[in-house]
């Protein structure tokens, strides 16, 4: 079951995203929810399918990214 708390790591995400997002900090579906879309593009290694993959992962949440 995903939750607000599940782990980015268990989120089919590449390597390199998953990587960017610990080091950023970024452990929870919670946490990527505090970051933009332009902030999290920035990271090296996060690119327009990882967004693509949280979206509706987050809205099926009632999350979002911040805006």
């Amino acid at each position: 079951m995903i939750d607000r708390l599940t782990p980015i790591r268990s989120i089919k995400l590449s390597e390199p995203a998953q990587r960017a997002l610990a080091e950023a900090n970024i452990f929870t579906l919670e946490d990527v929810a505090h970051w933009s879309i332009h902030e999290l593009l920035s990271l090296h290694g996060v690119g327009p399918k990882t967004i693509r993959i949280l979206t509706p992962i987050l809205e099926s949440l009632g999350l979002s990214f911040k805006t």
